[in-house]
């Protein structure tokens, strides 16, 4: 079914995506990364890329602004879908994800039964995708405000 590739800082999180995921998509593949540093030397350095990645925008060290433009800022990663998957709501914040390339911007709920749903939707709706957009945010994007 394929691989996500999630860059979340916060245990918390990571569980509360892992524990979503694997219920709705048991035979996808999560892999976890808690800092930005070195992502795209992975993915540049593996034949398996992911399809998705999932991306924290607050994280210490490299931020998730700087590993969007990274990875944007490398063709060879460009069929990656970037999912920013934050509990910012700043419509400042959107705006510059999209202008740096990120593919959805989804908000974090509190509510776990929310969370799973905007979750699933959105890996569900980049799953179903056959290409990535032709201009970042130019498709119908599972945004949750």
């Amino acid at each position: 079914m394929g691989r996500i590739l999630v860059i979340e800082d916060s245990q918390e999180d990571a569980e509360a995506i892992e524990r979503a995921l694997t219920r709705s998509h048991p035979l996808l593949r999560l892999d976890f990364r808690d800092r930005g540093e070195d992502v795209v030397d992975r993915l540049m350095a593996v034949d398996d890329a992911p399809g998705i990645i999932l991306l924290d925008l607050n994280m210490p060290g490299m931020s998730g602004h700087a590993v969007l433009r990274a990875i944007r800022g490398q063709a060879a990663l460009n069929g990656i879908r970037v999912v920013v998957f934050t509990t910012s709501t700043a419509p400042a914040e959107e705006d510059a994800c999209y202008a740096a390339g990120a593919d959805s911007y989804v908000y974090k709920p509190l509510n776990f039964d929310l969370f799973r749903t905007v979750l699933t939707g959105a890996v569900d709706y980049w799953l179903r995708s056959d290409s990535r957009p032709s201009a970042p945010g130019s498709a119908p994007s599972p945004n949750v405000k």
